[in-house]
């Protein structure tokens, strides 16, 4: 059965894991219906998502990146997935240098891989203004309602949407209640990823995310430069370590709000679907 040879490999970056399939190896469409039976944690592969890499068309980029969301919807951009697909393209010999590009559907996304688990990904400019919060003022700041109280935020658009909140009782909050009713929130028409803050130290903050599709993980590099950027709008240092449940990312804010991510990604295991769940997928539109 030809879905039976299809090759993936699992990685994980601070705990956060993706499926990386190669478009060749697919007998069928990534469908919505596909995509939750593959990132299934107990039928089936269990992920946060799924990257799947094709030619780009394009000599100037080594490789085209979609994003899909374990709901099925398709991400614009994940700073976390990225950096594990363009490690994996420099491990797998997709490319020989060690400064490449590759195209997504937030616009192209330059590396510079550090090592074998490592790299610092130009992740483009960031907005405080986007058709993501079209009701928004210019620098991005807003208030609503969730959890029975109101909440002041700063929406960033970093190739997805995102809405990062300071809070000081950071620990203690109940994000499966409050994550869903603020990415739903009608100011976002879009939805929207959300980051909850607090400063440790200078030059150092803590966060947790409530990813778009995805719930509560235990890290995001986009929700992590969205605190950071929050965090450098009000008065914080254009250098930021983002302290998750996951593990450290570092943001470095340039001007323009030009941001490079750096971090590590690590292979999981690699292997190839059984002929059942081919079969399965084989009929599931």
């Amino acid at each position: 059965m030809i879905g039976a040879a299809m090759r993936f490999e699992k990685w994980q970056a601070l705990g956060n894991d993706y499926l990386i399939i190669e478009s060749g190896e697919l007998p069928w469409e990534l469908s919505a219906a596909r995509i939750r039976r593959i990132c299934d944690p107990h039928r089936g592969l269990g992920s946060d998502g799924i990257l799947l890499l094709s030619p780009s068309g394009d000599s100037a980029y080594v490789a085209s990146l979609r994003i899909f969301n374990p709901d099925g919807s398709e991400a614009e951009l994940s700073g976390n997935g990225a950096r594990q697909a363009m490690i994996y393209l420099r491990r797998r010999g997709h490319v020989e240098r060690d400064e490449f590009a590759i195209l997504t559907a937030a616009g192209p996304i330059r590396a510079r891989i550090a090592g074998p688990s490592s790299a610092a990904i130009e992740m483009g400019q960031a907005a405080t203004a986007s058709k993501d919060y079209p009701g928004g003022a210019p620098d991005g700041r807003g208030s609503l309602d969730a959890g029975g109280r109101s909440w002041s935020f700063q929406h960033v658009s970093i190739g997805n949407p995102q809405c990062a909140i300071a809070c000081e009782e950071l620990e203690q909050l109940d994000l499966p209640v409050l994550g869903p009713q603020i990415e739903g929130n009608p100011l976002f028409p879009n939805r929207t990823n959300v980051s909850w803050y607090r400063e440790v130290e200078p030059g150092v903050i803590r966060a947790r995310i409530f990813e778009r599709g995805v719930g509560e993980t235990l890290s995001s590099g986009t929700g992590a430069c969205g605190a950071a950027i929050a965090h450098h709008l009000a008065g914080g240092p254009r250098g930021i370590v983002v302290a998750l449940d996951g593990g450290e990312l570092e943001v470095e804010i340039g001007d323009g709000l030009a941001v490079t991510l750096s971090g590590w990604a690590l292979p999981v295991c690699e292997g190839r679907l059984s002929e059942d769940l081919s079969k399965e997928l084989d009929e599931t539109q």
